[in-house]
């Protein structure tokens, strides 16, 4: 796990989330964070950047990126029968040094 996710991870533990897995092959794709809260199942597509110089860390992630996170969550959620009839959530999550901020994932990007 790299420093992004880590502290991606953090923000997310501090809001009562549990981590299942992180950096989870599924088929040719990778899912950074896979979470559970409640009745909730979070996957978060982690990017990170240092400093301002090339935009926001969101900005790395294009519409073809979002159609693998979600195809690559849907098969996941498929392949674990233990998180049946929990609401799968897909988010993004930009972090810039100790900041983090996280806003849902679209297929559109």
């Amino acid at each position: 796990m790299n420093r992004g996710e880590r502290c991606a991870l953090g923000h997310y533990q501090r809001r009562g989330y549990r981590l299942l897995e992180a950096n989870v092959r599924v088929g040719r794709y990778e899912l950074d964070l896979v979470l559970r809260r409640g009745r909730t199942l979070l996957v978060v597509e982690v990017k990170e950047k240092q400093g301002d110089a090339y935009g926001h860390p969101l900005e790395m992630i294009d519409a073809e990126k979002a159609r693998r996170v979600h195809a690559a969550a849907w098969a996941w959620y498929a392949a674990h029968p233990e998180a049946s009839g929990l609401e799968l959530v897909v988010e993004a999550a930009g972090v810039r040094g100790r900041t983090v901020e996280c806003v849902p994932l679209d297929m559109g990007g």
